[in-house]
């Protein structure tokens, strides 16, 4: 039986800024209920996630931020670009996101959007913003691997 994180993903898009300007506490995948138009624009890879963010509203799970661009033969019945689209989750998770996300500092954001077994999923991380001293000492930490790295091949 194959793991989830083994399991070959296409990868649509992805939130580089977000490992650094949060901190992901933990990460949840969701289904995306989506239009017609929308499905094949993300064949073409026309998104941009990286103001994406989810909400919880009357039990629900709401995707903002994301903007999927219109699909060009689509015409008349074409998408709306920065639409609110729906999470899917189970309640159990919802309502423990729900939970989590009422306690103070923590937001749900988009760190990538992908194709598995056909349907597209969206991973979200359950975040805290990071403060200025963490991002340096996160820089800090990355360049000394780098100068490790280099000095091993040496």
């Amino acid at each position: 039986m194959a793991d989830a994180r083994t399991s070959a993903h296409k990868f649509i898009a992805q939130n580089r800024k977000a490992t650094h300007d949060f901190l992901i506490h933990e990460r949840y995948e969701a289904g995306v209920a989506l239009v017609g138009s929308e499905v094949k624009s993300l064949r073409d890879a026309k998104v941009t996630i990286t103001d994406g963010w989810a909400e919880i509203r009357k039990g629900e799970v709401w995707l903002h931020g994301i903007q999927i661009n219109e699909y060009p033969q689509a015409n008349r019945d074409n998408h709306q670009v920065d639409r609110v689209r729906k999470l899917l989750l189970h309640k159990a998770e919802i309502a423990k996101l729900g939970a989590k996300t009422r306690e103070r500092g923590f937001t749900l954001i988009a760190l990538s959007l992908y194709w598995k077994e056909g349907r597209v999923k969206v991973e979200l991380g359950l975040a805290t913003h990071k403060k200025q001293y963490d991002k340096r000492a996160a820089k800090r930490a990355a360049d000394d691997q780098r100068e490790i790295a280099r000095a091993a091949k040496r």
